[in-house]
């Protein structure tokens, strides 16, 4: 039996306000993960955790892409939702992520409000994990599930990222 092939996605950069973004993207154009240029070894760990063996060319991602994102960045919150994207994951990662973007720009929620309104109301720890996990930051708006107490509790591209993302989307911290 012969391992399987790598997957091969591109990787771009796209400069932010909060730093620079990596884009990992399919031969389709899809978007499979995006994480900052300081979270390299995280972004490649969340790739294999999800693909396996994981091979990641310079190229750049796609023009809507990255025109809807420097939107997002520049005040056009809704244009998040016109990225198209793919996830693999367990079902219920999948189930957190899908569900994620239904958190509106500018609202928060707790992970124990998600997790209730996945009709798994004692899995709020499962949700954090899968949060925690989300390979496609930002564009699944996994910053906006926050503590029950309205604390910022973690982020991995960091909590000031975090802060800054929440602010620009109106939330008032």
């Amino acid at each position: 039996m012969s391992a399987k092939p790598p997957e091969t996605f591109n990787l771009d950069r796209l400069d932010t306000p909060i730093g620079v973004a990596l884009l990992a993207t399919d031969a389709e154009g899809f978007l499979r993960a995006l994480d900052w240029e300081d979270h390299v070894p995280r972004l490649q760990e969340l790739l294999r955790r999800q693909y396996g063996t994981v091979e990641l060319n310079e190229a750049r991602a796609p023009g809507d892409m990255r025109k809807a994102l420097t939107a997002y960045f520049k005040g056009d919150l809704d244009r998040l939702g016109s990225i198209e994207w793919r996830v693999a994951g367990t079902p219920f990662q999948q189930k957190v992520w899908h569900a994620l973007p239904k958190v509106a720009a500018g609202t928060t929620m707790s992970y124990g409000a998600m997790a209730a309104k996945l009709d798994a109301p004692n899995a709020m720890r499962a949700v954090g994990h899968a949060n925690g996990s989300n390979p496609i930051s930002v564009v699944l708006p996994c910053h906006r599930l926050i503590g029950a107490n309205g604390s910022l509790v973690k982020y991995g591209g960091g909590l000031s990222r975090k802060k800054w993302l929440l602010e620009h989307e109106g939330v008032v911290l």
